[in-house]
């Protein structure tokens, strides 16, 4: 879901130490409507990224701007802020109901008021056979519908969830993703969501942020930070397993030949001298024969292990350089692979990403 609206929430210049944890000159703006992830390994900042938005914890410098409003130093119940904490920090001696009407219930709202309204979300968000139960009782899954429920009842401005699925088993995580995008068509809302988990934040994103050591390192639609990462450190974080050094020995327009310490490849770029080179897993073909095919590259090579990645199998291959590919267990059947067996490897220049 694509949106080109005005931004909703602009941080200029926002730094902050705390603990062991720093925010760093972060510059970033989500737009109304927007479904934003920030993506970064454990002790990036994320959290405490999170935190300063929400009104948790105040910057040492810089502005936070909500819909026009400059929202720095208001405490978090002036802010208009709904927020799922990791823990979803739900009140285990209360009922399903009074957590999901909590919200409104400080803000003195009528008892027959917060009913409706409770009511009216749980519908929304399908968890009205919930209500009468324990929060104690609840599983994973069960416990991230509550707490999303009682963030969106008070119909904040912003939805900030904090690793949301990590505490969920794989099937549970695919349900609930599942489940936020469903729930974004019925309430469309905005949302920042932080994560260290790539497909998370490929299947959720209308945009992302890569965030490393309090930074903001690279902004941009999913697809683009894969395609086009700006640096090493991204390109390894998004899965590009083959990171090469090299460098470019001859260029003719676009394509440039590079030489990886032996190994030559060609690549769309438009860069000199020395680079790094990212191909990942996914964007290589195993051949059996060296055909003719459309792929500038073709790479012999032997496969020295094959391993279970879910949900791909993983083969190494050295080719001169050791490669990582990705397959199906169908093509691993089909074209009958063996660690041993000779191959050839195939990528086009466009599926290179160079820096």
């Amino acid at each position: 879901m694509k949106t080109v609206s005005s931004p909703l929430l602009v941080l200029k210049s926002v730094s902050k130490s705390w603990r062991e944890f720093q925010i760093k000159d972060v510059n970033l703006e989500v737009r109304r409507g927007e479904y934003f992830v920030v993506m970064g390994p454990t002790g990036a900042g994320k959290t405490l990224l999170l935190q300063l938005i929400a009104g948790i914890h105040y910057p040492d410098s810089g502005k936070i701007i909500l819909d026009d409003v400059d929202v720095t130093y208001l405490p978090p119940e002036r802010r208009s802020i709904g927020y799922v904490p990791q823990n979803y920090a739900l009140f285990p001696h209360m009922l399903v109901k009074d957590n999901i009407g909590y919200g409104l219930k400080i803000r003195g709202y009528s008892k027959n008021k917060v009913e409706e309204e409770v009511q009216e979300i749980s519908v929304k968000l399908g968890i009205n056979h919930l209500l009468e139960r324990m929060v104690s009782t609840l599983s994973g899954g069960e416990q991230q519908r509550v707490a999303l429920a009682r963030a969106l009842i008070i119909k904040p401005k912003i939805l900030l969830l904090d690793e949301p699925l990590s505490a969920l088993d794989p099937e549970t995580r695919e349900e609930i993703r599942e489940y936020i995008k469903e729930i974004r068509k019925i309430l469309k809302f905005t949302a920042i969501h932080v994560t260290h988990d790539f497909v998370e934040a490929v299947d959720l994103g209308d945009r992302m942020a890569v965030m490393f050591n309090g930074e903001i390192l690279q902004v941009g639609e999913p697809i683009e930070i894969i395609n086009n990462p700006r640096n090493e450190l991204i390109a390894s974080f998004t899965g590009a397993k083959n990171l090469f050094k090299g460098k470019v020995i001859a260029r003719r327009g676009e394509l440039a030949e590079i030489d990886l310490g032996g190994v030559r490849i060609y690549a769309a770029t438009r860069k000199l001298g020395e680079v790094m080179v990212a191909i990942r897993p996914e964007n290589i073909v195993i051949l059996l024969e060296k055909a003719r095919i459309s792929a500038r590259n073709i790479l012999e090579g032997i496969i020295e292990e094959i391993s279970e990645k879910p949900p791909y199998i993983s083969l190494k291959v050295d080719a001169g350089l050791p490669f990582t590919v990705y397959l199906t267990r169908n093509a691993l059947e089909d074209l009958n692979l063996t660690v041993g067996k000779r191959v050839y490897l195939a990528f086009k220049a466009s599926a290179i990403s160079v820096f």
